[in-house]
């Protein structure tokens, strides 16, 4: 599936729910169905700087497309990061780093967290495109 498509099936998941308990909750479900990370790579290099929760994320290289890991020590935050990862895994390096993320704005995610998961999750855009970058 492509970025845009993944993206506009995530806008439509959400656009299903009344109000911002029914999405908070399924980004916590999200987060549930997050694989685990391996243990190796939960290390202070793979925590993203700028998150309130500790938040680590690994990313290799398979068949020059981009396999992202992640997990995190908040729920809500690992939830954020599981839809990050729904969207940019298993992409090309550069198909990552020409793809804007406005699916977070048309979802209202931004604007209903807090100032610093906000800033978080700015955070988290950073780190995936910075390994995309590293890899491309």
């Amino acid at each position: 599936m492509t970025i845009k498509e993944l993206q506009e099936e995530i806008i439509d998941e959400f656009s299903m729910f009344d109000d911002w308990m029914e999405r908070y909750e399924y980004i916590i479900e999200l987060g549930k169905s997050l694989p685990i990370i391996d243990k190796q790579y939960k290390t202070e290099d793979n925590l993203i700087v700028g998150c309130q929760s500790k938040v680590w994320l690994h990313a290799e290289i398979k068949d020059d497309k981009v396999i992202y890991t992640s997990d995190s020590d908040a729920i809500l935050t690992k939830g954020i990061i599981a839809l990050l990862l729904r969207v940019f895994s298993n992409q090309s390096s550069k198909t990552i780093l020409n793809t804007d993320t406005d699916f977070i704005d048309e979802i209202g995610l931004k604007e209903h967290l807090s100032p610093t998961r906000a800033n978080g999750l700015v955070s988290m855009i950073k780190k995936i495109k910075l390994y995309a970058l590293a890899f491309s």
